[in-house]
């Protein structure tokens, strides 16, 4: 949905970052309250929306995060203020970019048995639009008006 507050357009998104239980492309697997401690620490407006990881230009800014059953879910609006926003954006917008990526630091991880790590604590900086999602499962949507 396209929502204008005085600063441009806006593109509304929202998905999963994270999935619960899910072993990413390397092997880790974030457990439930892995993101408590920084969200709490953060909330949402500390979380940077990045496109593809770049931090030279944020896209836009997460409404909400939380923990839910499924995962690590997130709410926001992609800007058109910028020309990377307005880029993501249009991509989102078609389809082309439907995936989410998370950036943290590891606050407390155990080995997992066969590689990767059981992620229990993470200190969440920045969620990405990106092509290719680590976590297959960690997708956006674009959202209808109401």
């Amino acid at each position: 949905m396209r929502t204008d507050d005085g600063s441009g357009g806006a593109l509304e998104v929202a998905g999963h970052a994270s999935v619960f239980g899910a072993a990413d492309g390397s092997g880790d697997v974030v457990r439930p309250g892995a993101f408590a401690a920084s969200l709490i620490r953060r909330g949402s407006k500390g979380v940077r929306m990045l496109f593809q990881h770049d931090a030279g230009e944020p896209v836009g800014v997460w409404d909400e995060i939380r923990e839910d059953g499924r995962g690590l879910f997130v709410r926001g609006r992609i800007l058109d203020a910028g020309p990377r926003g307005r880029a993501a954006a249009g991509l989102v917008g078609q389809g082309a970019v439907d995936g989410l990526s998370i950036g943290f630091r590891t606050v407390r991880a155990k080995p997992r048995p066969g590689g990767g790590r059981e992620l229990l604590e993470l200190d969440l900086w920045e969620v990405s639009i990106v092509t290719f999602p680590m976590l297959q499962a960690a997708r956006l949507r674009v959202l209808e008006p109401a």
